[in-house]
């Protein structure tokens, strides 16, 4: 049997310290959307030519509780995949970069060292979490919903 609060009871410190390891779920069942352009530099088919999804994006953040009573900010989690929203995600030495370039919207690209894939932007995403996040995070995974088809996943 677990010991829970009552009512009229608040955390101390020390229970939350004693809380261990928790984990935040991000989008489970209303996925982080974004609109991104992309293509697939060497595909060989349709998915070679400049395209984009909505993509549908969940979020898994294991870690110590924080002072502040979470394992991280919400926000702190939306504002870095809101970075590409409504840009284009193109490999480095893509054409189209210089394209981008010329007209005066390179700032609407994102350059990426791989072909920029649900797979690729999965773990691109859990990286740049992970530079953002806290210390007290153990762990972060992304998921990416290209289609309903489509889905990468850790």
């Amino acid at each position: 049997m677990s010991q829970g609060l009552s009512s009229n009871q608040s955390p101390d410190d020390e229970t939350l310290a004693d809380a261990g390891e928790r984990e935040l779920r991000v989008g489970e069942d209303r996925p982080i959307r974004i609109s991104t352009g992309h293509r697939i530099l060497h595909h060989e088919g349709k998915c070679s030519r400049p395209h984009g999804h909505n993509y549908e994006i969940t979020v898994s953040v294991t870690g110590e509780l924080t002072s502040e009573g979470w394992i991280v900010d919400k926000g702190d989690i939306t504002s870095v995949i809101s970075e590409w929203d409504h840009r284009f995600l193109v490999e480095r030495g893509d054409p189209l970069i210089e394209a981008f370039q010329r007209s005066g919207d390179e700032d609407s690209l994102v350059i990426i060292d791989h072909p920029p894939t649900a797979e690729v932007m999965a773990v691109l995403l859990e990286g740049e979490l992970s530079d953002a996040l806290p210390e007290t995070v153990s762990e972060i995974a992304v998921s990416v919903r290209e289609t309903g088809e489509l889905c990468a996943a850790p």
